[in-house]
């Protein structure tokens, strides 16, 4: 017998628009939000995490791009786009930037400054368990990928950016 999670239980009853808004802030990208609710009833978390990911990898690139926007750069706090949950969620990864020295910081905005005048985006890394300076030396070392390469990289990064979301949404 397969045992339901509450949260999933009560977004499988959601209206379609509500759905989508409740799972949103994991992501940040329309279109995976809408093509997720579509695959419902969803039961259990693997089930959650393993059609995200399919739906994530088959997505085009202004999608991938739409979900890089609603995050803050590192370092920041905000964007234009994001929600509450998604800001909170943003604050909590990033939280060795409030223990990083002032040399750090500096550098991780000119090199935020540096990838987005070469790659058209924000720099995009799975910040949970990293500290400031392992994401220096992230961004630092992606200055040198290949544009198609660096695609790719920063779409693996926001899936996994929208395990951890997913798993902590399911957990409200």
């Amino acid at each position: 017998m397969t045992i339901v999670n509450e949260t999933l239980a009560d977004w499988n009853k959601l209206d379609q628009a509500s759905a989508v808004a409740s799972i949103l802030p994991c992501c940040g990208s329309a279109r995976w939000a809408r093509e997720l609710v579509e695959t419902r009833p969803i039961n259990t978390e693997t089930e959650l995490l393993e059609r995200s990911d399919v739906i994530w990898k088959a997505l085009s690139p202004d999608d991938w791009d739409e979900a890089f926007r609603s995050h803050p750069r590192i370092g920041e706090r905000r964007t234009a786009t994001a929600t509450a949950q998604s800001v909170e969620w943003s604050s909590s990864e990033q939280s060795s930037m409030a223990r990083s020295s002032t040399e750090i910081r500096a550098a991780l905005e000119q090199g935020n400054q540096l990838y987005e005048q070469r790659f058209g985006r924000i720099y995009i890394v799975c910040a949970t368990g990293k500290s400031a300076e392992e994401m220096l030396a992230d961004l630092q070392r992606r200055l040198h990928n290949k544009v198609e390469t660096e695609l790719q990289e920063a779409a693996e990064q926001q899936r996994q950016i929208t395990r951890l979301r997913l798993r902590k949404w399911l957990d409200l």
